[in-house]
């Protein structure tokens, strides 16, 4: 509900803070008080077009801020909290308009954009009246309204999850098609690269170990040389390590007869040294005649050469190319079995389709028999409200295929007629301002107990009516208030007779602030005297007194307190 609502410098409201009542609220004054300019502001905080002639003559800025409380479940929570504010139940919209027409807008002192601010203020109010109206006047909204009323949860939560599942299904096979047909375009290439790609047999490290040979081969003749000059100094018939230490043996072993045999270790390590020395020289032979061969280098170029040439063909480096092979063969498979999974998936798809269309039909009936209720129910209202020769009607059409969404196969249409022998149109081109509030009223009654609307505002509701039907429209209003919040801008005495809470717009004039408009909530006692006035004029009677006080006593006995 809205708990207060503070206006700077708008239009003839300088300064007002304005503390509001659960149930219902009238707003009462002469013509011209400024009960407008109220709504005007209230509008302006929820996000309504900004004009620079709403503020006040002589002003820099206009300010409007609207205090709001909610339940945390509440939709204006449930979208703060989806846009990352810390929502505790309190919501406070602020809009800031300056005289060369820029606006601001603020919810909880963070800015926003006006659409948001928007947003979240057409979840809070409805404004109904001769000049300004909020959701139901969108048709947009007949069909959610009329679920509402419905309360078919279960059937709509069904056909959602029928309908996202129909439409994955159709995404999926759609995407197999997709890559059958681009399959089917490139058959030829991938069978002819997969062929060359499974010949030439790429392997992922095999660049690296070609390279590193190559190199290898490339220095054979360095490599040659030191072989060659490494045998040389070794094996020399002449001055080789080979013969240098057989010499000293012969030394030796003559020496150890004399040493009495105390020269064994030394000879046997020589010993061990002069078999090394020849496995190294073996060795060095056998390294000399590898390296000799350079026949490898022009095999070990060719394979380079053709798998750089497939790497760059496909755009990838050769470590890749196993990897393409794979991706080949993959999408070769997409065109010889492709279509057969395809038809599996055109199945599934159909079968979920089939599946949201009984769950949609499902709740085509549900909506229908919740529209002819409906019919009825504000059927019955219209009388009292003097639109005893209007009609309502719910129009529930079906959508074509293409048209199929997460809420059904349905589009809804509120329509209505003034008079006999007019066939019904769309709510919101009806032309009459007070017939249309007093329709939205009657559809209101109906709808309250299904709608999360927290606050309803009704300006001129009674417009063209008196007597018995003011005092049914008050009735109505008083009943609707038991829901939610109310608030009237009226000019009937009986409808203002059912308020809970009274507030009076005047105007003052102050010698230095000028015209202003002031909004003051009356005691009991001021209420009898506002009333009186409402129903004789200026000159205030005791006869006026008394029939307010009659007017107020039935109208508590109407509604029960």
């Amino acid at each position: 509900m809205l708990n207060s609502l503070s206006i700077r410098n708008v239009v003839l409201i300088d300064t007002l803070d304005l503390e509001l009542a659960g149930g219902l609220n009238v707003f009462t004054g002469e013509t011209g008080a400024g009960k407008s300019i109220l709504l005007d502001s209230l509008s302006l905080a929820l996000g309504a077009r900004a004009d620079s002639g709403l503020v006040r003559h002589g002003c820099r800025e206009a300010a409007v801020t609207a205090f709001f409380s909610v339940g945390l479940s509440h939709p204006a929570g449930v979208l703060l909290s989806a846009h990352g504010f810390d929502f505790d139940g309190g919501i406070i919209l602020r809009r800031v308009v300056s005289n060369d027409g820029r606006s601001k807008a603020f919810i909880n002192d963070q800015p926003v954009s006006v659409a948001f601010l928007k947003a979240v203020g057409d979840s809070l109010v409805e404004i109904h009246g001769q000049f300004a109206s909020h959701r139901l006047l969108n048709p947009a909204t007949h069909l959610e309204t009329l679920d509402n009323y419905c309360g078919s949860i279960e059937s709509q939560a069904a056909c959602r999850r029928a309908f996202h599942h129909w439409q994955y299904k159709k995404k999926q096979r759609d995407e197999a098609e997709r890559m059958l047909m681009c399959a089917k375009q490139e058959e030829e290439y991938l069978r002819s690269a997969i062929a060359d790609l499974e010949q030439l047999h790429p392997e992922a490290d095999e660049e690296e170990r070609l390279v590193q040979r190559r190199t290898m081969l490339m220095n054979s003749e360095k490599i040659m040389a030191a072989l060659n000059a490494s045998y040389a100094i070794l094996g020399d018939e002449a001055t080789g390590a080979d013969r240098q230490i057989g010499r000293a043996l012969t030394q030796l072993e003559r020496a150890n007869q004399w040493a009495d045999g105390s020269l064994d270790g030394v000879l046997e390590t020589l010993g061990q040294a002069a078999n090394l020395l020849a496995d190294g020289l073996s060795a060095l032979e056998r390294e000399t005649e590898k390296w000799g061969d350079v026949s490898e280098l022009p095999q070990i170029d060719d394979r380079l050469f053709a798998l750089r040439d497939r790497a760059r063909r496909h755009q990838v480096t050769i470590a890749e190319l196993p990897g393409v092979l794979v991706d080949f063969k993959k999408r070769l498979s997409c065109v010889e079995q492709g279509e057969e999974a395809i038809v599996a998936l055109r199945k599934e798809e159909e079968s979920a389709r089939l599946d949201y269309i009984t769950c949609a039909q499902k709740l085509s009936a549900e909506r229908r028999a919740a529209a002819v209720k409906l019919d009825q129910a504000v059927k019955a209202e219209l009388p009292a409200l003097k639109l005893g020769k209007a009609v309502f009607q719910t129009e529930l059409t079906d959508l074509a295929e293409d048209d199929w969404n997460e809420s059904g196969m349905n589009r809804a249409a509120f329509l209505v007629s003034t008079n006999a022998g007019i066939p019904p149109a769309p709510i919101h081109k009806v032309a009459s301002g007070g017939e249309l509030a007093r329709f939205m009223l009657a559809l209101k009654a109906n709808l309250a107990k299904s709608d999360q609307t927290g606050t309803l505002v009704f300006d001129e509701v009674d417009s063209g009516v008196g007597g018995a039907t003011a005092a049914a429209v008050g009735d109505r209003l008083r009943r609707l208030a038991d829901m939610c919040q109310v608030l009237v801008v009226t000019h009937s005495p009986q409808v203002a007779a059912f308020g809970q809470a009274h507030y009076t717009v005047r105007k003052d004039e102050n010698a230095t602030k000028g015209v202003v408009t002031r909004v003051e909530a009356l005691t009991f006692g001021e209420r009898l005297d506002e009333l009186a006035r409402m129903l004789s004029g200026e000159k205030m009677t005791q006869t006026a007194r008394t029939m307010a006080q009659e007017l107020l006593d039935t109208c508590s006995r109407i509604s029960g307190n």
